[in-house]
């Protein structure tokens, strides 16, 4: 059978869609990914981007993590792209329980999704470390050097860098999701990353759904594989 027509067949049958998503879905609104061949970690730096990502390197060095950060981790002009519209849809036809993301962006919000857990976060939110007085992305994106809060504190953003947990309430709410859905759609994501790669285990379905340009850990357990852009594959399903 045609895989655009199997996946059309398993969204008209089912009534409880998660939607499971990575860099892959932002990248077609101009966010680059991490680990494609022009991704974040394949460009030069003075300190791998994990590193300069990291909980340790946030506290010790805050002047070279910021100037990446608002460098490459700030896209503030990005808008919803294809696959943000069409879950929105998916979720305003009854069909979509929740959305599953390892993006920091906010665009599934800005797009309309109602149901959204962040595992990682978001760079819309950022507080103050002693007062917890919050701070906008572009309050970041503008300022110099260190930011600091107007009581002296240093400011971090609201997203999980390495080294440091998921929000435990994040992740209980995701796996519930995952554990309650009829079908599960896993776009946009390598599954590399740990232990968000881990929650699609949780389902126990026979719709499992991996949509990704390249082939992931996990297709030899999906029931349908399509190895194309998300926004290709979503324009060609009706709704």
């Amino acid at each position: 059978m045609d895989k655009l027509k199997a996946l059309q067949e398993m969204i008209d049958s089912s009534n409880n869609i998660v939607f499971f998503g990575g860099a892959g879905v932002s990248t077609e609104s101009g966010i680059p990914d991490f680990r494609s061949q022009d991704g974040l970690y394949n460009q030069k730096y003075d300190y791998p981007p994990e590193q300069i990502l990291s909980h340790t390197f946030f506290y010790f060095r805050p002047d070279i993590f910021y100037n990446f950060y608002r460098e490459k981790m700030l896209y503030l002009d990005a808008k919803p792209s294809r696959p943000h519209e069409f879950l929105v849809k998916l979720e305003e036809k009854g069909k979509l329980s929740a959305i599953i993301t390892q993006n920091i962006d906010g665009l599934h919000q800005a797009a309309g999704s109602q149901k959204v857990y962040e595992l990682h976060g978001s760079v819309l939110r950022n507080y103050c470390l002693k007062c917890h007085k919050f701070y906008s992305a572009e309050d970041i994106k503008a300022s110099t050097g260190i930011p600091q809060c107007t009581c002296g504190g240093l400011i971090k953003p609201d997203v999980v860098l390495y080294e440091e947990g998921l929000d435990d309430n994040t992740v209980r709410g995701a796996i519930q999701a995952i554990s309650n859905a009829d079908m599960l759609i896993v776009g946009g994501t390598s599954l590399n990353v740990y232990p968000a790669a881990g929650f699609i285990d949780y389902f126990p379905g026979n719709k499992l759904v991996l949509i990704n340009k390249t082939a992931t850990p996990y297709d030899n357990h999906a029931d349908l594989v399509i190895h194309d852009s998300l926004g290709d594959v979503f324009s060609k399903i009706k709704l």
